[in-house]
């Protein structure tokens, strides 16, 4: 039975519904091997409140009334999610103390599909970080080589699923903070389709707020991609209290994926790649040719560039919602003291921190058009590969990062992740293979609108292939 925990999720699924196995039992083997860990991924629990829900759950499967696709299945939750009873803080210190009274959106749709919460996992304070630390709760460790981070914002659930401590988990995606990690970690990340999965109920819009950024997208972790589906499709079933008339049916794969058309962005002098980075996009070039497919060299649908500040400028502003009037004060004074001339990197923050309504009118307008142009570039392909990021996981706490020895900007880890943040395409990082090092080596794969489940086609067709070829 223990060995079962180191299986996907959809097998501890049939192992549930066989009887093979209790959801307490599941449960139970689960917190012992998150006691047994030293990664620090999970850092609040409450074992007896989960203890009660797998066995209610134990006694729904055995009068025959299971409540959703997933009862019973133990799950930990991204700490930037409000859980009902359970403590969140997003990372932070004055949140050390804050136990919602109500779920976050996204939660209650998995509670709703007979989940288990079983704890939380750990998140840079309010998310805003490319590495998983914090003055609450400490670091995170990658489990692959605790010398190296896990990405942020989700580095948290990352590293429990990869080290086998849930079977999944539910983060977020704002400016690739699931994809990284999931990246870093050798997991399968999802961002689906902007407004599939409601972000209400996410920290660090304060707790009580309706409203949360005009980017951020809940999302699954997992081993595995059929796992993805069956966490998606509980994501975007609404639950009773939403009063929601309507409900989503996402398009599947048509034809298998030897007969997609295929197109591969593998460099950009905007955001270059390293070497070992390079030879994963070929191995998966090499793998889909193998199998019969259409594969096309071609330049991105946008310039890389020109998204990247159209993205910066969109994430700034949306930032700026709960900045205190003394700051948002100063930005404003400090921005009005800046020459015409200035493009450094202060001032182009300041000035997107302070834009006008109006600019940002003109911004979401080319959002728009880039979104526009992304439609175009798929009428021609089903789907893009690209990079997930420029190298493997980094050191643990850099503020540097070197592709071929050559330094580039910090957040140019996300810079192929942000290529659809603004624009809400749906992407999935896949992992491929791993460095000489022995760290993961993912691709990002990106869609059309609504083509989150075609990606996961893909991605689970894929994985027997690239098992061969690596």
């Amino acid at each position: 039975m223990t060995d079962l925990i180191l299986q996907p999720a959809h097998a501890q699924l049939r192992a549930l519904d066989s009887r093979e196995i209790s959801s307490r039992e599941l449960l139970d083997l689960h917190l012992d091997r998150i006691d047994a860990s030293t990664i620090n991924a999970v850092v609040t629990r409450d074992d007896d409140a989960a203890r009660h829900a797998a066995h209610t759950a134990d006694e729904r499967r055995a009068r025959g009334q299971k409540t959703g696709a997933l009862d019973g299945l133990p799950l930990t939750i991204k700490d930037s999610f409000e859980t009902v009873g359970l403590r969140t803080t997003s990372g932070a210190e004055e949140l050390q103390h804050h136990v919602p009274d109500r779920d976050a959106d996204a939660v209650a749709r998995l509670r709703h599909q007979g989940v288990v919460i079983m704890g939380k996992t750990n998140t840079p304070t309010y998310c805003q970080d490319l590495h998983t630390d914090n003055a609450l709760f400490g670091a995170t460790l990658n489990p692959h080589d605790p010398a190296r981070t896990v990405g942020g914002s989700s580095g948290g659930p990352a590293a429990a699923v990869a080290a086998h401590l849930t079977p999944a988990d539910l983060g977020s995606d704002l400016a690739g903070s699931l994809r990284l990690p999931a990246h870093y970690c050798g997991v399968y990340g999802l961002r689906p389709t902007h407004g599939l999965v409601p972000a209400r109920g996410h920290v660090p819009r304060p707790p009580v707020w309706l409203t949360s950024a005009d980017m951020v997208t809940p999302g699954p972790l997992a081993r595995h991609p059929r796992d993805l589906d069956l966490l998606l499709s509980a994501l975007t079933t609404p639950a009773p209290a939403e009063s929601t008339p309507w409900r989503v049916n996402l398009p599947t794969a048509s034809q298998n994926v030897e007969r997609l058309r295929i197109a591969i962005w593998a460099e950009d002098p905007n955001c270059p790649v390293d070497q070992e980075t390079a030879q994963a996009l070929s191995t998966v070039e090499e793998a889909l040719t193998a199998a019969g497919t259409l594969v096309r060299h071609a330049p991105g649908p946008v310039r890389f560039a020109d998204s990247t500040c159209l993205f910066e400028q969109l994430l700034h502003a949306t930032a700026t919602a709960t900045t205190d009037d003394k700051t948002a004060a100063a930005e404003l004074a400090a921005a009005r003291q800046l020459h015409d001339d200035d493009s450094s990197p202060r001032a182009t923050f300041l000035r997107h921190r302070t834009q006008t309504h109006r600019s940002w009118l003109r911004a979401n307008e080319e959002r728009a058009r880039l979104r526009s142009a992304w439609q175009r570039f798929f009428t021609e392909h089903d789907i893009l590969v690209t990079p997930a990021a420029p190298t493997a996981a980094i050191l643990a706490g850099s503020r540097v990062l070197a592709v071929d020895g050559q330094e580039r900007n910090f957040f140019d880890q996300t810079g192929w992740a942000n290529l659809t943040s603004h624009i809400g395409l749906p992407s999935l990082v896949v992992p491929v293979t791993t460095t000489a090092q022995g760290l993961p080596l993912g691709i990002q794969i990106i869609g059309p609108p609504y083509a989150d489940r075609v990606l996961l086609t893909v991605a689970d067709e894929l994985e027997p292939v690239l098992r061969a070829a690596d």
